[in-house]
C-alpha cells in the first residue's frame, strides 16, 4: 500500500495514538520516554506503510512495531555505559600519535644522513626483510661487508637519535622545579 494511495492511513494512525501511548507507558513507565516511543513507532509505520496489508489489524501492526522498537532500544541501552562523571571515557582515551610521527620524522632525517652504502644495507635488512646473504647478493658484496655496513648504520642512528633525545629533554622545562 503506497502512502499516496491510502488517504485514510493518516487518520488511522492518529486514531491509534491513545492506545499506543497507553502501551508505551506500560513498557517504559515514564511519560516523556513513552511519547518518544510513540513518535518512533509512528515514524516507522509511516515510512513502512507499504508493508501494511490493507484489511488487517492496524492496531496489532502498530503494537508490533512499538514492541520491536522498544526491545531494540532496550538492547542498545544495555550496551551503553552511564558515564556521568567521565571516568569510563577517561579510561578509553587513546594516546595521541603526534609523538610517534615526530619520532619517525627524526628517524627518517637521520636515515637520510647515513652514507648511501650503509643506508642501502640497513633498508635491505631492516625494512625489506632480506637476509644478509640476499642483501650481499643484491649489492654485489661479501656477507661480512653487509653485516659491517648494517652494524655501523645502526650504531650511528642510535647515537644520533639518543643525542637528539637528550637535547630535547634538556630543553623541556622540569615541571617539578616550578
Amino acid at each position: 500500500m503506497s502512502q499516496n494511495s491510502s488517504p485514510g492511513l493518516k487518520e488511522q494512525l492518529l486514531a491509534e495514538i491513545p492506545s499506543l501511548r497507553a502501551f508505551a507507558l506500560s513498557l517504559v513507565g515514564i511519560a516523556d520516554r513513552a511519547d518518544d516511543l510513540v513518535q518512533d513507532t509512528l515514524v516507522k509505520a509511516w515510512a513502512n506503510a507499504d508493508s501494511f496489508t490493507h484489511g488487517t489489524n492496524m492496531r496489532a501492526w502498530l503494537f508490533t512495531i512499538m514492541r520491536n522498537t522498544f526491545f531494540s532500544q532496550y538492547r542498545k541501552a544495555r550496551r551503553e555505559v552511564q558515564d556521568v562523571d567521565g571516568e569510563a571515557a577517561a579510561r578509553l582515551v587513546a594516546l595521541p600519535d603526534q609523538m610517534s610521527h615526530l619520532d619517525f620524522t627524526d628517524f627518517k632525517a637521520e636515515l637520510d644522513q647515513l652514507p648511501a652504502d650503509q643506508r642501502e644495507a640497513l633498508v635491505l635488512i631492516g625494512a625489506s626483510g632480506f637476509s644478509y646473504e640476499e642483501a650481499a647478493e643484491i649489492c654485489g658484496v661479501a656477507v661480512g661487508t653487509i653485516k659491517s655496513r648494517v652494524n655501523r648504520a645502526r650504531r650511528r642512528l642510535i647515537e644520533r637519535l639518543a643525542l637528539q633525545a637528550e637535547e630535547e629533554t634538556a630543553q623541556t622545562p622540569d615541571a617539578t622545579k616550578a
